[in-house]
């Protein structure tokens, strides 16, 4: 039978680029059926008890940084730690991401994200930005149409109902992928969730 992944992320999030290209990887090899759900967790923060990175303890916020450092080498990808463009609003690139998922399917959204992601940790470009949304479409060949309609009431509607199915999920922090209503939080949590997707 073949699973379906609800794929809840935040644009901003360092630990979604991280795991990002290993989940679309093996999604793909296990058959996955993957439903792409960019979410806001400014909304889901205040539910769950989770603080904004600034209003972290200090201790948290520098393991933080040890964290990033040794996954990105263990990883071998590219991750500025101190990213020119961060913190930086994700509600544009939510919906962006969201009305393509919607109209162009799967594939499309998972292209355009893992852009959106490189963007912010590898790239120093600002994802709240228009013009490097346009950009980042035309690079995904993508249709420059979309960011319109991202902007439209479309957008926010798709992004709003992605942010209400992850508080509905029980998501507390990204990434999050759900599985017959099971969360696995955090990229660190792949192995378990392809075991999940080939069992």
């Amino acid at each position: 039978m073949r699973r379906t992944v609800d794929y809840y992320f935040a644009t901003m999030s360092p630990w979604a680029y991280l795991g990002h290209e290993r989940f679309v990887r093996l999604a793909s090899a296990a058959g996955a059926e993957v439903r792409v759900r960019p979410m806001d967790l400014g909304k889901i923060f205040p539910l769950s008890g989770g603080l904004p990175l600034g209003k972290r303890a200090p201790q948290r916020q520098a393991y933080r940084l040890v964290e990033l450092r040794r996954w990105s080498e263990w990883l071998k990808l590219p991750l500025n730690l101190h990213p020119k463009h961060f913190p930086v609003s994700g509600d544009a690139s939510c919906r962006l991401i969201s009305v393509v998922a919607e109209r162009d399917g799967t594939e499309a959204a998972l292209r355009l994200t893992g852009a959106v992601l490189a963007a912010v940790w590898a790239q120093e470009r600002d994802i709240a930005d228009t013009a490097t949304l346009a950009e980042l479409l035309g690079e995904s060949g993508l249709d420059a149409a979309r960011l319109a309609q991202s902007q439209a009431e479309e957008g926010q509607a798709l992004a709003d109902a992605h942010t209400q199915a992850a508080i509905d999920a029980g998501v507390f922090g990204a990434p999050a992928y759900v599985i017959d209503g099971e969360v696995y939080w955090g990229q660190d949590r792949l192995d378990f969730v392809e075991r999940r997707l080939r069992a």
